[in-house]
């Protein structure tokens, strides 16, 4: 239901629909005392329009009906599952603990109050932990 919400907006209004979702659940921006900073938003809102209508639409069924668990179970390399607990576009328990479970050995790190955008709000917390997972 909601992917199809997102569907109909998109051919409604493509650009609206992307600087709604920029400015609202993707950064936590409607969270009360949130701070949205513009340049975050223009830099998705243009990053989102760069890509094709048809390539774009499609791909909402794609990241939204894909179950891709039996590829996770494959992984045999380290891997970093970092998440934000205030996640409103992917809930962190049906992917960030439920990726981390699967992946055999998967390190996995919550920020708390984290949007999905986390690598844009916590950028430097981010690079931090993924350098030193990289390094070790």
């Amino acid at each position: 239901e909601v992917f199809d919400g997102i569907r109909a907006g998109q051919l409604k209004d493509r650009g609206q629909l992307y600087l709604d979702i920029a400015s609202g659940p993707f950064y936590n921006y409607n969270r009360a005392g949130a701070k949205p900073s513009q340049g975050i938003i223009q830099a998705w809102y243009a990053q989102g329009m760069q890509g094709g209508f048809k390539n774009t639409y499609d791909s909402i069924k794609a990241f939204s009906e894909t179950d891709f668990r039996d590829d996770l179970k494959k992984f045999d390399k380290p891997t970093l599952v970092i998440h934000g607990d205030d996640d409103q576009i992917v809930p962190i328990k049906a992917a960030g603990i439920a990726s981390a479970n699967i992946v055999k050995g998967a390190k996995l790190l919550v920020y708390p109050g984290a949007p999905h955008g986390l690598t844009d709000t916590h950028k430097d917390k981010f690079h931090a932990d993924f350098l030193a997972f990289a390094k070790s």
